[in-house]
Order: C-alpha cells, then sequence, then structure tokens
C-alpha cells in the first residue's frame, strides 16, 4: 500500500474504473436535475445521455461545490486508514470547492500534526483536471514522496493544456458564459466558439470559428503550437465530450494522422455532470502537456 493516497473529485471527468486503477480516490460533487439532488457519480444515476436530454427539454440544473463537512470526513477516512494525502480541486476559477477542501484539511491537522495533508488547487477542468491526476499517479507509481509531488504538481499544473469547443451555446448563454446578443448570431452563422482555461484558470473565449469542421481543424493545429515536442509530442493525451462522441472521434482521427506518435494512445471520456450541468451537449475538450500557461 502507497504511503499516502493521491485525491480528486468526480469533475475531473475520468471514468471509475480509470480512477480506481491508477489507484486515485475520489470524492463526488452534488448537482440538481429537475428538482431532484443526485451525485455526480459517473452516470450511475442519470446516464450522460440522459442528462443533456433533461436539459435540452427545459430542467433546470445546476452544481452545488463540495461541504467542508464532506470533505472533512473524506480525508479523515483516509488519514485513519494510516496513509497521508494530496488532494487536488477543481479550479478556483470555476468553483470555491478548494476554499471548502482548505478548510476542512485546516482542521485534521490540529487532530493529525503529525500527518502531511496538501491540498492543491488544480487550475484545470474536466479531463484537463484528469490529466494532471493521471501524471501525479504516474510519478507517485515511480516512488516520488509526497513533498515533492507537491512541489511537481504546484510547478506543473499550469502545463496541463486545455483546448475546447461547443457547437450547441444554449446552456454558454444560460450560464452567461456567452452574451444572448453573441449567442443568436452564433447560432445563426453556425459559429462555435474557441475557449480554453487561463493561467488563473478561468473559461476564456479566444476565437470564433464558422462551422463545426473547421473549429475541429483549428483545435488541432493548437495542439501542434502548444503541445510538448510540437507534432512528435509522445506523452497523454484526453479528450472529453458531452454527448458528441462522434465530434470526440473527430478530433481523435485528426490528431492520430498529424502526430504520428500518438495512433492509439488518445483516451476520450464522457463530460460529467458538474462540468455538464454548465455547457449543455455538444461540447468538445481537448487536453494535453505543454508550456505553462501564462494568460
Amino acid at each position: 500500500m502507497a504511503e499516502y493516497v493521491i485525491s480528486g473529485c468526480s469533475s475531473a471527468d475520468l471514468s471509475k474504473s480509470w480512477l480506481e486503477r491508477r489507484n486515485i480516490e475520489y470524492i463526488e460533487f452534488n448537482y440538481e436535475l429537475g428538482g431532484i439532488q443526485y451525485k455526480d457519480d459517473f452516470g450511475v444515476s442519470v446516464a450522460p445521455h440522459d442528462l443533456y436530454e433533461r436539459m435540452l427539454a427545459g430542467e433546470d440544473s445546476k452544481t452545488s461545490q463540495i461541504s467542508i463537512g464532506d470533505y472533512f470526513d473524506h480525508f479523515k477516512r483516509i488519514l485513519d486508514s494510516g496513509r497521508d494525502l494530496i488532494h487536488v480541486t477543481l479550479s478556483t476559477g470555476i468553483s470555491g470547492t478548494y476554499n471548502s477542501a482548505v478548510l476542512a484539511a485546516n482542521e485534521l491537522r490540529e487532530k493529525y500534526p503529525d500527518r502531511k495533508i496538501y491540498v492543491v488547487d488544480s487550475m484545470a477542468a474536466s479531463s484537463g483536471f484528469g490529466l494532471l491526476l493521471d501524471k501525479m499517479a504516474d510519478l507517485r507509481d515511480k516512488g516520488m514522496s509526497i513533498e515533492m509531488l507537491y512541489a511537481w504538481t504546484e510547478e506543473n499544473k499550469l502545463r496541463a493544456v486545455h483546448w475546447f469547443f461547443s457547437s450547441d451555446l444554449t446552456f454558454y448563454i444560460k450560464g452567461g458564459r456567452v452574451s444572448k446578443t453573441a449567442g443568436f448570431i452564433g447560432s445563426v452563422l453556425s459559429i462555435c466558439p474557441l475557449l480554453n482555461v487561463d493561467y488563473l484558470g478561468r473559461l476564456i473565449p479566444r476565437e470564433k470559428i464558422r462551422t463545426k469542421k473547421k473549429v475541429i481543424r483549428r483545435l488541432v493545429d493548437k495542439m501542434k503550437e502548444d503541445a510538448d515536442k510540437g507534432t512528435d509530442y509522445d506523452d497523454t493525451c484526453f479528450i472529453s465530450h458531452s454527448d458528441c462522441l462522434e465530434d470526440a472521434e473527430a478530433v481523435m482521427k485528426l490528431i492520430e494522422a498529424e502526430f504520428p506518435k500518438m495512433k492509439g494512445k488518445i483516451r476520450i471520456f464522457p463530460i460529467g455532470a458538474t462540468i455538464g450541468c454548465h455547457t449543455g451537449p455538444g461540447t468538445v475538450a481537448l487536453f494535453f502537456w505543454g508550456r505553462k500557461r501564462v494568460d
């Protein structure tokens, strides 16, 4: 058994089996759909397709961050098992859950003064958050200490590059990330906004591109520009999508055609409820390792 635990949350948008195979523990976000409370439990309670169908049918959706008490119980269980802890949260640019995790950790440090408890703001979202957790698991498995892993994570977390687009602006408009006017014009002109996550962990619109085919092309061009070693990139690459698997597969096939070392190495995951309640259907996100985000 490892001397310490890497922990994240369900908003990292990896599958439950992937997290378990990588020995990454997790805590689940909460969300409400049609007035009913659910856990973001990797689609067990509500399958991803059903989530988006219900949203499109008009059912209200909203998320609630993990409480201090829930974090306290999650962390205490790990500490009581005799292991130290490094927990990574969803970006503070998207959620306030980091602050809740810090408060719970501070309380537990008083009860467990000889134990190591680290909390990291991922500055990441969806499978970009998952990309960071996955790399941390690699380093742990190679024998890196918890102190060194914490230092590495803080130094390198902004190298997890996020690029994504949406072909359906309905819920971006509803959430205020796209204005109603811009959203209407975008829909009429078939504009798919290209966005990324900046150095503060916020979602930032970068380009307006007409047609899905062109924005997929631009997404892969961004990987060419930003990835470590350019088209010689051979590290982990994750893609997440909200009920548009064909679009995610189109991105994957284009990457495999233009990045010769990536064939068969790209993994696609569904966007879970925590992120999906805000994006709605039609979002494809691409994640890889590159130069540190500075804007």
